[in-house]
């Protein structure tokens, strides 16, 4: 078990180091590769740095813990991510290749042509804050897992982890995370489906895994039991809720910078769609894992439901099986960490410190700082993954979605208005989760809709001059 995991370590960091052998000694390529990454190695970068640690630890036990009903997290967060890559993603490349903007801070305050530089800094900070949150919760699933199959420390996965990343990240930058992220988005998915299929197997086949499952009080039903909202109304809210999750990806720098390496705008469909095959049979494995883990691991009561991955791993498979769903849950935790960690340096060091990149000695220690201090966040933190996960991701999507959105849609407001929405979408989140109304509907959706609500007036008075 520890050999095939550690051959596996060695292997992702060969391909990360091997990649500044393409690399250039400047901001450009470090950030966003020079712009020259094909189509399918973007979207599975992009899917893989989606997909992360909160999709081993975090999916998984919350389908433990509910049921069938965790579906609409797959139905929700899929549509909603399509929905908004139809006319976003395009747009955010040429406007990336027309200003010239290396960091997602730098896109959204220079896409209308001019600096705002108050506006700049502000993306930056609240980039930096809870991507530093997101990069600790990827390291913190990466710590559970060696925990429970290796008996080792607490500590001990966020350690490798964060060494694994520093490495490959200071050695190539952005391509060096592209490259190594589509190797782990393999061994994600091989994983996943190794242990899919040999707890099916176990279990006598689908058929009488389902009829497992519908023994379970309450497991299969379409909706949550402990919804805050009664009946179909409650379902729909959660639903609709986690498509504007899905929806939030365009929020995510960490995701979206991705789009910004391909070399054409024309490389953005396929580039979509190598992200939307894997993503759709990725999420759909994962979700069945977790279904048939509550049949494994039955006893409720005494189990952290985050733990169920490697539990099941442990039980079902043998060592060297074992060593390769480890991996697995590694490379989702490592693929998205250096994304955060990388989208972090950037915002730093080119947005709130812009006198750092004028060396890259300068720039690659920025790097090695944000990961030390991703590192504390993850050894200090006491929330749970999936928690600490959509707090970063609903805070993000509240404070950039709305701006991008009208921005992509060729409204132009002011620096002070964007902030306005920025703080407005983000205090709305933050308020909503604070209040516990979370319960009833992902708290990213009235933030990304208060967010609009503020910018709406800019639209319409762009609209009335184009038409006048």
């Amino acid at each position: 078990m520890i050999t095939s995991f550690i051959s596996f370590l060695a292997l992702f960091a060969f391909i990360g180091i091997s990649s500044a052998i393409r690399r250039h000694d400047n901001k450009q390529d470090y950030y966003v590769a020079s712009r020259s990454v094909s189509p399918m190695l973007a979207g599975l970068s992009a899917v893989a740095t989606n997909n992360s640690g909160y999709m081993f630890i975090g999916v998984i036990g919350y389908t433990y813990a509910t049921g069938l009903a965790s579906i609409w997290l797959m139905l929700g967060w899929i549509i909603g991510d399509y929905l908004s890559s139809t006319f976003i993603h395009s747009r955010l490349h040429r406007a990336s290749v027309r200003t010239g903007a290396i960091s997602y801070s730098g896109l959204l305050s220079n896409w209308q042509g001019h600096p705002m530089p108050v506006l700049q800094k502000l993306i930056a900070l609240v980039s930096l804050f809870f991507l530093l949150a997101y990069a600790g919760a990827q390291l913190v699933a990466g710590s559970k897992a060696l925990q429970v199959l290796l008996e080792w420390p607490s500590w001990a996965g966020a350690v490798i982890g964060a060494a694994m990343v520093a490495l490959y990240c200071v050695s190539g930058g952005i391509r060096a995370s592209i490259w190594t992220d589509a190797a782990q988005s393999v061994v994600m998915i091989v994983a996943m489906s190794v242990l899919l299929f040999v707890a099916t197997r176990e279990l006598g086949g689908i058929t009488a895994a389902l009829e497992q499952m519908n023994a379970v009080d309450g497991f299969m039903d379409w909706f949550p039991q402990n919804l805050a909202a009664p009946g179909f109304l409650g379902g729909l809210l959660f639903a609709l809720g986690w498509g504007f999750a899905g929806f939030s990806v365009i929020g995510q720098p960490h995701i979206m910078i991705r789009f910004m390496t391909l070399a054409h705008t024309d490389h953005i469909n396929q580039a979509r769609l190598w992200y939307y095959l894997w993503f759709s049979a990725f999420y759909l494995i994962t979700t069945g894992v977790g279904l048939l883990s509550r049949i494994y691991l039955a006893d409720t009561a005494e189990f952290d439901a985050e733990l169920a991955l490697p539990s099941l791993a442990l039980q079902l498979l043998p060592p060297v099986l074992v060593g390769l769903v480890l991996a697995g849950i590694f490379a989702a935790t490592m693929s998205t960490a250096d994304s955060l960690i990388l989208s972090c340096s950037a915002a730093l060091s080119h947005d709130l410190l812009p006198k750092i990149q004028q060396k890259m000695a300068y720039i690659r220690a920025a790097t090695l700082a944000i990961t030390v201090l991703a590192l504390l966040w993850a050894l200090l933190s006491a929330q749970s993954v999936f928690d600490l996960v959509i707090m970063a991701w609903s805070g993000l999507a509240s404070a950039f979605s709305p701006l991008l959105i009208m921005l992509s849609l060729g409204c132009r407001p002011s620096q002070r208005l964007s902030i306005l929405a920025l703080g407005a979408g983000l205090g709305t989140a933050i308020i909503w989760r604070y209040l516990g109304w979370h319960d009833v509907i992902y708290e990213g959706m009235p933030g990304i809709l208060v967010g609009l609500a503020v910018l709406l007036p800019a639209a319409l008075s762009n609209r009335a001059g184009n038409t006048g």
